[in-house]
């Protein structure tokens, strides 16, 4: 058997170094048109920022090693022009040398990958300080370029790309301005949790520009002035292309593979295409929800790995399948971690669930041994009590807490499960009754007793005028500080002489600072016999939070 690989990053080696464990008998030729294999895209922003101190160490693996290793023949510099896929051959061209030559396969596999997108204007013409970050190559270009010590960035786009090198080149010194198509940062979270992360950017000094785009541009050959949509000018030094990647299609669709509905290869849960012996893993390929079942597009290293390995299992026999992905991401960006996992509000309502909504402000380990506040929007299915996904910001123990929600989501956990994992406790990892404890304590109450509002929710029943009984039961001096319009001050420790100021038959809503006392005072209530109390989710201060984004967008 001959396998043919076409790709040799994360996904494409993965195939190739499985399948050769599986079996000696197999040929296995892999090509390249880069100069790199192997290597890790992800590390790419820290080295061009000095964390990383030598490029090599993006690069620990190349051909020579692969031969020695795994007896793999890797081509780099070769590009794949044609694919005859009824004769199970393809054509080579030697990017060095200009010579093509052909080679037979019985078994043949797309690790194409995904090519960054330039957006327009800027696919109009080649500027010498205009950069992507993709390869090995891209780092190189961008350290020679920064030698110079440009002092202004702008940077295109604002997802996992665009705020690693944010992160890295004001670092460096550089003042930097991002211009984001959406009017929200990081458009795979919601906005109320990406409007947090928005305000740090601010607060370091970086100007943010959302809702807009890059209408024209000025140089020659550089990139010297350019003027936004709204007729924003800025005039960098250096310019970054993270508009986001589109997965390397073309070849595959030439000889007639399926293009699926996320615009990658679609394949089956062994890594096959439609086409027999045809085999796509990696950012090519469209992975699937493990929630909804449904397509979905997301490139990822660690998502690419685990393709290359299933696809290099099935092919020389074995019975790895994939199991889909749950979008599972995390990225730091100056003093915060910020990760992910499963749906979004946004996300899930359109996917036509009906969800319970929790903020949960805690530290993330104990407050006398320096914890830090830790917020973690969570949503749980009404009708199931399953956990659907999980946003997580703080300056620690965000990895901890989205792996661990990430892994009771993919077995299918509810809200009361989260409550009676048994978690590691000491004083300085986390607290008695873990974020992640409390996360599933207060949605399973959610769902059986003390039912939450969101502000957005809150908001929205305000200006349609519902009539609404609020209860601040906070101190005085928090209260006369800031508080949410229309808001009686009734602290919990009068509340229960007090309730009978209150009308049983109104709809209230009780809040605190981050929701615990609130909580408080709506079970209060329900014990005295209201029949309908919400307590507003992550309190006043998640409420002022909301405002000061509504008020942001305007």
């Amino acid at each position: 058997m001959k396998i043919i690989v076409i790709g040799s990053v994360a996904a494409g080696t993965s195939v190739a170094a499985k399948a050769r464990r599986n079996t000696e008998e197999a040929e296995i030729v892999v090509y390249d048109q880069g100069k790199d294999i192997s290597y890790s895209v992800c590390g790419i922003p820290y080295q061009i920022g000095g964390e990383v101190e030598n490029l090599s160490d993006l690069t620990p693996r190349n051909a020579e090693w692969f031969k020695k290793r795994y007896n793999v023949s890797v081509f780099t510099e070769h590009k794949v022009t044609k694919i005859d896929a009824a004769a199970k051959q393809i054509e080579v061209t030697d990017l060095v040398s200009g010579e093509k030559k052909a080679n037979d396969y019985d078994v043949l596999v797309f690790a194409t990958g995904a090519s960054p997108f330039t957006p327009p204007p800027f696919n109009q013409k080649y500027y010498d300080n205009a950069f992507q970050v993709r390869t090995i190559q891209d780092a190189r270009d961008i350290g020679n370029f920064t030698v110079a010590q440009p002092k202004k960035a702008l940077i295109i786009g604002a997802g996992f790309i665009g705020l690693e090198m944010t992160e890295q080149l004001v670092n460096k010194g550089l003042d930097v301005t991002i211009v984001q198509l959406e009017n929200q940062i990081m458009p795979p979270m919601d906005a109320d949790m990406a409007f947090r992360v928005e305000e740090q950017l601010r607060e370091k000094g970086v100007h943010l520009i959302l809702s807009d785009t890059v209408k024209t541009i000025e140089g020659e050959t550089s990139v010297e002035r350019v003027i936004t949509t709204n007729d924003v000018t800025i005039e960098p030094d250096i310019v970054i292309l993270s508009a986001g990647v589109r997965p390397n299609t073309e070849l595959a669709k030439k000889i007639g593979v399926e293009i699926g509905t996320s615009g990658a290869i679609a394949v089956n849960k062994k890594m096959q295409t439609n086409l027999s012996n045809v085999y796509a893993v990696g950012d090519v390929a469209e992975s699937f929800s493990v929630i909804t079942g449904k397509p979905i597009y997301r490139p990822l290293g660690s998502t690419a790995n685990k393709m290359g390995r299933i696809a290099g299992d099935v092919m020389t026999g074995g019975n790895l399948e994939h199991r889909g992905v749950l979008g599972t991401g995390i990225f730091r960006i100056f003093d915060l971690h910020v990760g992910q996992t499963g749906l979004t509000e946004k996300e899930a309502k359109i996917a036509g669930y009906e969800v319970e909504v929790l903020y949960s402000i805690k530290p993330d380990h104990a407050e006398y041994l320096g914890g830090k506040e830790l917020t973690i929007k969570s949503l749980v299915d009404k009708h199931t009590g399953r956990i659907l996904g999980a946003q997580a910001i703080g300056q620690n123990g965000v990895d901890k807490r989205i792996d661990v929600i990430a892994t009771a989501i993919t077995f299918k956990a509810k809200a009361e499960d989260l409550f009676h994992l048994d978690l590691a406790y000491a004083p300085p990892f986390a607290t008695t009754k873990d974020p992640v404890l409390y996360t599933g304590m207060a949605l399973d109450n959610a769902l059986k007793r003390n039912p939450l509002l969101t502000p957005a929710d809150l908001v929205s029943r305000q200006l349609n005028g519902e009539v609404l009984q609020i209860i601040d039961t906070r101190s005085k001096k928090d209260f006369e500080k800031e508080h949410i319009e229309g808001a009686f001050h009734i602290p919990l420790a009068e509340l229960r002489e007090r309730s009978k100021e209150l009308d049983e038959s109104l709809v209230t809503v009780t809040y605190c600072n981050k929701g615990v006392t609130g909580n408080a005072a709506q079970n209060v209530l329900l014990n005295y016999g209201f029949k309908n109390v919400y307590n507003l989710s992550g309190g006043n201060k998640n409420y002022q939070s909301y405002l000061k984004m509504i008020d942001s967008k305007k």
